[in-house]
């Protein structure tokens, strides 16, 4: 366990510098070619509800599919994730609702609607700083996610770009794949559901 605790952080700060190296004009180009293709996918179509996590500077900029979504009349909901705590989605009718919280992360209100997922379709749009070929993906080490999605019954999706999608990252007994992988080349139906 530690020797994997080890690789993924190697790892994580390799991508978090690779990611900030990006320059401005080309994050925004491949950011909108992203979203525009998870837009048009069947699953972003088709689900009643979307969850997503509200974007760090260096990460894919997903606020256009919130935007969307809330355009077509879909719920959307953001995580409120208390240290070291489980993580909960709650629900938002604008973007502009979104108020600093844990680590200065954008996240609804505490007083908005718990997101229960009951009687809808829903798609997660998970973030990580790379996924493999298969899904699995390295996150940035504090379990939200981890703890999430096994109890989550929809679909999975990872955002990432395409220099941050490896052969193989390590593995823990607990991780999960995503169903599907977005990059700015294409979709990627994972093999590991």
């Amino acid at each position: 366990m530690k020797e994997i605790r080890t690789a993924k952080n190697a790892l994580r700060q390799e991508y978090r510098a690779k990611r900030r190296l990006i320059p401005r004009e080309k994050k925004e180009a491949l950011d909108k070619k992203i979203c525009d293709t998870v837009i048009s996918l069947a699953s972003f179509r088709f689900a009643d509800a979307i969850l997503l996590f509200a974007p760090l500077d260096d990460e894919i900029d997903v606020f256009p599919i919130a935007k969307e979504a809330l355009r077509r009349k879909k719920t959307v909901a953001f995580p409120i994730s208390p240290p070291g705590g489980i993580m909960n989605f709650h629900t938002v009718d604008s973007l502009d609702s979104l108020i600093p919280g844990n680590m200065g992360i954008l996240e609804p209100p505490k007083d908005t609607s718990l997101f229960d997922g009951t009687g809808k379709n829903c798609l997660c749009i998970v973030p990580a700083f790379i996924f493999d070929k298969k899904g699995y993906r390295v996150g940035y080490g504090g379990g939200y996610y981890d703890r999430f999605l096994p109890s989550f019954s929809g679909s999975t999706m990872g955002v990432i770009y395409s220099d941050c999608i490896l052969e193989r990252v390590p593995r823990g007994r607990f991780d999960l794949s995503v169903d599907i992988l977005v990059s700015e080349k294409g979709v990627t139906v994972t093999s590991e559901k």
